[in-house]
Parts: C-alpha cells; sequence; structure tokens
C-alpha cells in the first residue's frame, strides 16, 4: 500500500490518498483542498499515477476536513461515506465556512455512514473503521490491521488530542475512545493524524501529555 501525505488550506489540514499499488484502487481520506492550485495538486497526482478513486472518507466533518468532498465527489464519482452523527455538521457546511469568512462548494451527502466491524473493502485491503468519538460526535479513526497504520483524525496526534470546546466535543468522551479504543491497537500502529506528523500508538501511549 502506498500512502500520500498532503497538507492543505490555511488550516494546515492533511488529506491522504492510499492506494494499492497492484490494482491502483484508490481511496481519498478527509479532502481538505480549499484553493483551486490545491485541487490541481490532488487530481495531478491521481493523474499521474493513473489512480481509479473508489472511495470518499470523511473521519469526522468539520469545515477543513471537508472542503474537497464536493470536488472529489463530482470529478471521480467514488462512493462516500462518513460518520452518521457527523450529518448535521456535513449539513451545515456552508454556516461552518461562513463562521471563518471561507467559501465552501456545498458537499454531497454520503452514500452511506460507517459501521463499527463492518470492513471497507479497498483491493487487497482492509479498513476497519473505529468509533472514536468526542472530538466530534460521530468521528471514526480508520485502521487498516495488514500494514500496522492507523488514520486517526482529529482524535490522536503527535503528543497531543483533538479539540473539544466545538460543537458536540466531549473531554471525557474523547479521552475513553483513545484508551478503549485507539490504546487497544498493538504499539507499533502508525498513527496518521488530521494535523501534524504521524506517530505511533506506543509512542502515545508513554509521551502525550493528555494521556500519561
Amino acid at each position: 500500500m502506498i500512502i500520500k501525505k498532503f497538507v492543505f488550506s490555511v488550516f494546515q489540514e492533511n488529506t491522504y490518498i492510499i492506494w494499492d499499488d497492484k490494482s491502483h484502487n484508490a481511496a481519498v481520506i478527509d479532502p481538505g483542498c480549499y484553493l483551486h492550485e490545491e485541487e490541481k495538486i490532488l487530481s495531478d497526482y491521481i493523474s499521474e499515477n493513473e489512480l481509479c478513486v473508489k472511495y470518499l472518507l470523511n473521519t469526522h466533518c468539520h469545515i477543513d476536513h471537508i472542503f474537497g468532498n464536493n470536488f472529489v465527489f463530482n470529478k471521480y464519482k467514488p462512493e462516500f461515506i462518513a460518520p452518521e452523527y457527523d450529518k448535521p455538521l456535513l449539513e451545515a457546511g456552508l454556516k461552518q465556512a461562513e463562521m471563518f469568512n471561507l467559501k465552501l462548494n456545498e458537499s454531497p451527502s454520503p452514500d452511506r455512514y460507517f459501521v463499527e466491524g463492518e470492513e471497507i473493502v479497498l483491493a487487497s485491503l482492509s479498513i476497519s473503521p473505529i468509533f472514536t468519538p468526542g472530538h466530534t460526535p460521530g468521528e471514526f479513526s480508520l485502521y487498516i490491521k495488514s500494514e500496522k497504520i492507523c488514520f486517526t483524525g482529529d482524535v490522536l496526534f503527535l503528543e497531543g488530542i483533538g479539540r473539544t470546546d466545538l460543537w458536540g466535543g466531549n473531554y471525557e468522551q474523547l479521552l475513553n475512545s483513545i484508551k478503549f479504543k485507539l490504546f487497544t491497537l498493538p504499539g507499533e500502529t502508525i498513527i496518521y493524524p488530521g494535523h501534524g506528523d504521524k506517530s505511533t500508538i506506543g509512542y502515545e501511549m508513554n509521551h502525550n501529555p493528555f494521556m500519561i
């Protein structure tokens, strides 16, 4: 599997493309491309690598993670999967944008919602959604056991955790998501967060100041 990270918008959000190097089937996770130039960077990478975008996946639906939903959905026609409990956030995308004096091409509605225990199959890869609320009411982390990686959205960062002072945030719930869901993964699991650099579960268990 190949992972490509892009850092987009004023929010410095991490957008990921993951793809199977044999089939070239791909998933776009949290498209944060805001400017046309950022959309071109994303689409050029997809074109240059001859990728077939099968999925559009939102770990959660804050504005910085859904900027590119409309672009990716309409250009590549992937199956769009998002957290059901974040539906109000997704539907309030335009209001979210207005709060920051930004514009948004309205996101489409998801084709379906994540279900914990139901795997998302991308060629030879199996993506396991893990329900990790707290930053938002519905957030999911995306675990690929065979690759020992997990996309943690805005739940767990390198030496940090997600904010809980936004709509639907819950500090105790967030800590429980980390302790009882993410920290049960193998220590060598690499985490790819929604902002900043990657880390590992083991490192965060021993060094994250919010969790010690």
